[in-house]
């Protein structure tokens, strides 16, 4: 009987013991590790030889595209060609990668891999027998290509600023919204409806305002345009001050981009352009979102614009713009 005891004794912690290293094995197998890698920055992995030819040249012209808005060509992203034999490791961490096959044996094709190496990741995987065929697979793919970045980027700039959010209790009571701040900001103008939230960057600023109108100022037409310029150069004006001469406008050389978009399920128009003080020769890029409130009979409009004269404003447009996206309507 003591024997039997003995062996059943022994079985069991032979059993606990396997299931424990199965556990083990599967929670070491389930954890993967954090993407890495700046904001806005795209890991091409291709070949050298075809980075150094007209594949090469394909990725450049609709990656490295100038972002709509600013005034001076910036990239869509900071590039960094990786050759095939090098992915790995850490390579393979970064946060979005585009990854060109030129195989003659693979059928030629477009596909999306998500978190397949770390998390969160976006990669795309162009495969292709000739330079033509894989050139014709991102010409016909990028917009969608690029949008996906955007979106993992979008959310990872989210998530950062999450860390550390400035306390703004006032914009939920005055318009029952939430938008995530990172701390580093400050009130500049509190008013009825109306905010203006800065932050100080090294030889200028990155700036927010958040107010709202009544439905139809903004008009869906062919005058759509006219009517946000009209409407943000009237509060700008106003409502942003300037020591004596000029005043804070659309700059008019050239007609801003306008899309149309949806922020927290709402109608949303997006516009990109260039606001000045001519007198003062202050310029610089903005983007405008008007988010239709049908339930509250209003126009909900963020805008943020930054002012940094000679130096590089893609990545503080960014941030803009990821802050505005973050808005939750109660």
């Amino acid at each position: 009987m003591k024997k039997l005891s003995l062996v059943i004794l022994c079985l069991f912690c032979i059993v606990s013991c396997t299931e424990t290293k199965k556990d083990k094995t599967k929670k070491t197998q389930g954890a993967m590790a954090h993407s890495v890698g700046k904001i806005n920055e795209l890991s091409v992995v291709v070949d050298n030889k075809l980075w150094k030819s007209k594949v090469g040249d394909t990725i450049r012209k609709y990656f490295g595209a100038e972002v709509p808005g600013l005034p001076q060509e910036e990239p869509l992203f900071s590039m960094r060609q990786i050759p095939i034999t090098a992915f790995s490791g850490l390579a393979r961490k970064n946060r979005t990668f585009l990854w060109i096959k030129k195989v003659k044996e693979e059928k030629s094709g477009y596909g999306k891999l998500t978190n397949k190496f770390a998390t969160p990741q976006t990669g795309v995987v162009i495969t292709g027998a000739t330079d033509d065929e894989i050139i014709a697979l991102i010409r016909k793919n990028y917009e969608t290509i690029v949008s996906e970045y955007k979106i993992i980027e979008t959310k990872e700039k989210q998530r950062r600023i999450r860390k550390s959010l400035e306390k703004i209790p006032q914009i939920k009571e005055q318009f029952g919204v939430t938008v995530d701040i990172p701390s580093a900001y400050r009130i500049a103008i509190e008013e009825d409806k109306f905010f203006w939230i800065r932050k100080d960057i090294p030889h200028g600023s990155m700036n927010l305002m958040i107010y709202e109108l009544p439905l139809g100022i903004v008009t869906k037409d062919s005058n759509t345009v006219s009517s946000i310029i009209k409407m943000r150069d009237s509060i700008g004006t106003v409502k942003i001050p300037t020591p004596e001469v000029g005043h804070f406008i659309t700059e008019e050389a050239y007609a801003p981009y306008l899309y149309e978009t949806k922020l927290d399920g709402r109608f949303t128009f997006e516009t990109k352009g260039t606001w000045e003080i001519k007198d003062r020769f202050m310029a610089g890029p903005f983007v405008n979102y008007v988010i239709e409130d049908i339930t509250n009979n209003r126009l909900m409009v963020l805008e943020g614009f930054v002012f940094a004269p000679s130096t590089n404003k893609r990545d503080n447009m960014f941030e803009l713009e990821a802050i505005i996206k973050s808005i939750k309507f109660e």
